[in-house]
């Protein structure tokens, strides 16, 4: 593994930065975020691909700059927290429901067989029934993007999805959709998460993220981080000392300078209508960094030392009809495609 502190080329940067030292990778972190997020608008606008002449980002997949904009998330929150009965109780079964597989095809599979999901009908031998046999033909119930533990054991059950759905059925019975409604605070909420079986920290952090896009709770996304292992990666990358930071302070930091960055490098950042980056956006785009620079800065090494992005971009088909939380209120500005893309709002 080479040592990063041998990189001669590292950017300027204002000295508010310190004591982060940054490599050559910390300008291409914020390079990557506004190509990235360009492809996102010439893709919104149909413009004829290709959507990038950065040729790592045409080639590889990579999530969009904003958590809330990427497929998975956008379905969740259109098709199943906003979709059906807004009662605390259902909103939260049908949002850890849809978290513990993450995977649309599993959504759609459970729908096509129940009708409306909902906690009131919700039969544990039933769900178990219909998992099941979807594994015995072969079929995939589980999301790549990140893994839960099997639990197996700690529920004392065969199957991983027993375990998930044994782990539900706990959440549900220990009401902790009005726990979370009595939190001040995102940090509290993730903390509540945080003690059941088999939710570690990152994705506490995760679940947390997504109840905050419901009517539930209300918090900043600004409030609160939890570093994920790609967005650590992506931190060493970028740094070749952290100053005794850790890595929750560096995205703070890194978030709290995005105007400043964007500026100091000449690039002009599409917002998602005017919403800066949040902390959780700038934390994943540290994981997809990771990813970007195995390719363009192959001589850094991370944590994992991982040298090959594994997924290709391959397009879908299905365009994504996108709405976002409405508390954000953003989507009057989204549906008009007003010029407020290029507000900058300080942070």
């Amino acid at each position: 593994m080479k040592s990063q502190t041998n990189i001669s080329r590292s950017p300027f940067v204002f000295a508010k930065l310190t004591p982060l030292k940054p490599s050559i990778v910390y300008d291409t972190y914020w390079k990557f975020a506004a190509e990235r997020q360009e492809v996102f608008f010439r893709r919104l606008h149909d413009k004829i691909p290709p959507w990038s002449a950065d040729q790592v980002i045409g080639r590889y997949k990579f999530t969009n700059c904003y958590r809330a904009a990427d497929r998975v998330s956008q379905y969740l929150i259109r098709h199943v927290i906003y979709k059906g009965s807004q009662d605390p109780d259902e909103v939260f079964f049908r949002i850890m429901l849809f978290k513990l597989f993450n995977k649309i095809e599993t959504w759609e599979m459970l729908k096509a067989i129940l009708g409306e999901i909902c906690y009131e009908g919700f039969s544990y031998k039933e769900y178990d029934r219909i998992l099941s046999s979807a594994l015995r033909k072969g079929v995939a119930i589980y999301s790549a993007a990140y893994l839960m533990a099997s639990g197996s054991r700690v529920f004392q059950v065969a199957h991983k999805h027993q375990a998930h759905l044994r782990l539900l059925v706990m959440m549900m019975k220990d009401k902790v959709a009005l726990a979370v409604q009595e939190k001040t605070s995102l940090l509290q909420v993730f903390e509540h998460l945080r003690s059941y079986p088999l939710i570690g920290d990152f994705l506490a952090y995760q679940y947390a993220i997504d109840l905050n896009y419901s009517n539930l709770i209300d918090f900043s996304e600004m409030s609160f981080v939890m570093p994920g292992p790609g967005a650590r990666d992506g931190i060493t990358k970028c740094f070749v000392s952290l100053g005794g930071l850790n890595e929750a302070d560096v995205i703070k930091i890194v978030t709290d300078r995005q105007n400043v960055e964007f500026e100091r490098l000449g690039i002009s950042f599409k917002s998602l209508w005017g919403r800066p980056l949040q902390l959780i956006d700038c934390q994943n785009l540290f994981c997809e960094v990771d990813k970007y620079s195995r390719i363009a800065h192959p001589e850094i090494q991370g944590i994992s030392g991982r040298s090959r992005i594994k997924q290709l971009f391959r397009p879908k088909s299905n365009q994504i009809d996108y709405w976002f939380p409405p508390k954000w209120k953003i989507n009057t500005l989204m549906n008009g495609d007003l010029s407020s893309s290029n507000v900058k709002i300080a942070v």
